[in-house]
C-alpha cells in the first residue's frame, strides 16, 4: 500500500475507538498498543475486533458492556485467530453476494499467552490460510492476567511465579521464543515488530500498513507491564526506549519476504540499562550472578547480528 505522510497532531486527534473508562492498570501497554493500532484504520472503515482471553480483555469487556466502539467479539484463549478467520471468510461471501456494503476491517488482538503459546495452533492456521485480518499480539513477556506465569515469551532470567528467583533457581531457564520470525516464515505478506517510540510513529505506520496489505499481517508490539514487570507507570516509555537502545526488542518488518531493519541504535548500550528499573530482574544484579546478565547479553548480541545479517 502507499504510505501516507504522518501527522503526529492529526493522528491523536482521531475519534478513539477504545472508549475510556476501562479498567486495564496505570502503565500498562496493552491498551496503548490497542488505542494506537485501532488510530490506524481509515475514516469510513468499520471493524470486527477479535479479543483473546486475558488481561485486555477481562478489562475491556464485561457483558453485555464492552469498551469497543466497533464491533466486537471475545474469544477464547486458544481460538482468537480461527474465530477472526471464520468471520472474515463469512464476510467476503456476505459482500460478493452484495449483502454486504460497508468496508470492514478485521483485527485481533492476544497477549503472549493466548498468541505465543495457547493460541498459536489457530493464529499460525489463518496465517498459512492468508486471511485478510491482523493479528496483534501485545506481548507483555507472561500470563499476567493470571498471576505472572512464564510463557514462551517470558524473557530468560525473568522471576515468575512460575519460575520464581531465589536460592535454587535465577528465574527461568529458556530464552524467549522469537515468534515474529516464525510468523514470517509462514510467508504472509506482512509482519512488523514494535514498540513505543517517542511519537508512536513506528507502531503506527506499522500498524496501517498490516491494515491495509490484502491477505494475513502480524504485529507483535512490546507492551510493557507494571505488575508482573515490577517499574513504576512513569518508566514506561524509557524501558520501551531501553529494549530499542539496547537491541533487545529491534524494530523491524517483514514485506512479501523483504527483512527490514528499522532502527539501529548509534550506541548500542548494554543489556543492564533495560534489566535495572524492573523488579523482575533484580536478583541479576546480586554479585553471585553478575555471570547471568554477561549470558543475557550474549543471546541478545546473536540474536542481534542473526537479524541485521537477514537484513542486509
Amino acid at each position: 500500500m502507499e504510505q501516507t505522510a504522518y501527522n503526529f497532531k492529526e493522528v491523536m486527534s482521531k475519534p478513539e475507538r477504545l472508549a475510556p473508562g476501562h479498567r486495564m492498570c496505570a502503565g500498562c501497554g496493552g491498551t496503548i498498543t490497542v488505542r494506537t493500532v485501532l488510530r490506524a484504520l481509515e475514516e469510513g472503515d468499520k471493524a470486527v475486533i477479535g479479543n483473546a482471553t486475558g488481561c485486555l480483555e477481562v478489562s475491556s469487556f464485561m457483558y453485555p458492556y464492552t469498551a469497543y466502539e466497533d464491533s466486537y467479539i471475545h474469544n477464547a484463549f486458544e481460538n482468537a485467530g480461527a474465530t477472526l478467520s471464520g468471520v472474515e471468510t463469512a464476510y467476503r461471501v456476505l459482500k460478493k453476494r452484495g449483502k454486504i456494503k460497508d468496508n470492514f476491517k478485521f483485527i485481533t488482538f492476544g497477549g503472549d499467552g493466548g498468541t505465543y503459546d495457547i493460541g498459536f495452533q489457530s493464529l499460525s492456521g489463518a496465517m498459512e490460510r492468508g486471511h485478510d485480518m491482523v493479528y496483534v499480539c501485545y506481548d507483555n513477556g507472561a500470563y499476567m492476567n493470571t498471576g505472572t506465569q512464564r510463557s514462551s515469551a517470558t524473557p530468560q532470567y525473568a522471576d515468575t511465579t512460575t519460575t520464581p528467583a531465589g536460592k535454587v533457581s535465577a528465574g527461568k531457564v529458556q530464552v524467549r521464543k522469537d515468534l515474529a520470525a516464525i510468523i514470517a516464515e509462514h510467508h504472509v505478506p506482512y509482519v512488523g515488530q514494535s514498540t513505543f517510540t517517542s511519537n508512536f510513529k513506528d507502531l503506527y505506520t506499522k500498524a496501517q500498513k498490516a491494515i491495509y496489505t490484502p491477505g494475513a499481517a502480524f504485529l507483535n508490539v512490546l507492551s510493557p507491564c507494571p505488575r508482573g514487570w515490577g517499574y513504576e507507570p512513569s518508566e514506561m516509555m524509557n524501558i520501551c526506549k531501553m529494549a530499542m537502545e539496547t537491541c533487545y526488542w529491534p524494530l523491524f518488518e517483514v514485506v512479501e519476504g523483504k527483512w527490514i531493519l528499522n532502527y539501529e541504535p548509534k550506541n548500542k548500550m548494554p543489556i543492564e540499562e533495560f534489566l535495572k528499573p524492573q523488579r523482575r530482574f533484580r536478583h541479576l544484579f546480586k554479585k553471585e550472578n553478575e555471570e547471568l546478565i554477561g549470558k543475557f547479553q550474549e543471546e541478545i548480541d546473536r540474536r542481534w547480528e542473526e537479524l541485521r545479517n537477514k537484513c542486509n
